[in-house]
């Protein structure tokens, strides 16, 4: 699986990434908790279990607390809050210390370090389930079984309908959400292409599921591609925890009225 240094390079690329498009509302404290999770975060489970094997505890406790926190969901739930507490202090040290630059000045709230303890934790996971076990871990193995492997898939004429009609929806919806109107709310218009593009998505999920594990027998959803599990693996460990980075930051500064 990946070691220290792609966990960490791919965490803090995205959040410098984030740096730059937000104006330091997600600022260097949001980006170093981010990929401290992202890269050792769950992997304290492995370390507690080396440790407590040197130890000669290993079959009381070492096996089943790596088991626990190596999980994208468990190590949040279990780690999430007191973490975000440890966080939250160490921010309010570094900001009163000048450890660490703030645009805003102010340190990292409870709410903000859990948001970043989760999405380091399925950044994590994104690195693991692709490159692990050889190619053969069981998220990679369910991703490429909801494609058509037996041979060339067949061309549906009803796939190709359905694929196509809603493609054509996804493009059409987001140029008239995003067409040029007198009074722009860019706010506004983000959140509907967004609310397009889950909508959308949804249904192109459901439509590759019914062909899948509904029919019998199974049929190819959309040729040979992997499509179902492609989405939905990029929905759980790509987009989402990116949107967790996007809801830490810190509000953005009220604009000041002019004299």
């Amino acid at each position: 699986m990946p070691g220290p240094g792609p966990h960490m390079m791919y965490a803090l690329g995205t959040g410098q990434a984030l740096m730059s498009v937000s104006n330091g509302r997600f600022s260097p404290h949001h980006c170093i908790i981010y990929a401290l999770n992202a890269f050792f975060g769950p992997d304290i489970g492995s370390f507690a279990e080396w440790l407590t094997s040197t130890i000669g505890l290993a079959g009381v406790f070492g096996s089943s607390v790596e088991n626990f926190i190596h999980d994208p969901f468990f190590y949040v739930l279990i780690l999430g809050v007191p973490l975000s507490l440890l966080y939250t202090r160490a921010s309010r040290v570094f900001i009163s210390k000048g450890y660490l630059d703030s645009v805003s000045g102010a340190p990292l709230t409870v709410r903000q370090c859990f948001l970043l303890i989760s999405a380091g934790s399925l950044s994590h996971f994104f690195l693991d389930h692709l490159f692990e076990e050889n190619g053969h871990s069981t998220m990679y193995t369910w991703i490429l079984s909801t494609g058509w492997w037996e041979g060339r898939a067949p061309v549906n004429p009803d796939a190709v309908a359905v694929i196509a009609f809603l493609c054509t929806c996804l493009i059409l919806g987001f140029i008239w959400i995003n067409r040029v109107k007198p009074e722009r709310n860019i706010k506004k218009q983000s959140g509907n292409s967004v609310k397009l593009l889950i909508l959308i998505a949804s249904m192109y999920c459901l439509w590759c599921a019914s062909q899948i594990y509904l029919v019998n027998p199974p049929r190819a959803a959309v040729g040979e591609e992997a499509d179902l599990g492609v989405i939905l693996f990029l929905a759980v460990y790509f987009f989402f925890p990116h949107s967790l980075c996007i809801m830490s930051m810190h509000p953005p500064e009220p604009e000041r009225l002019p004299l």
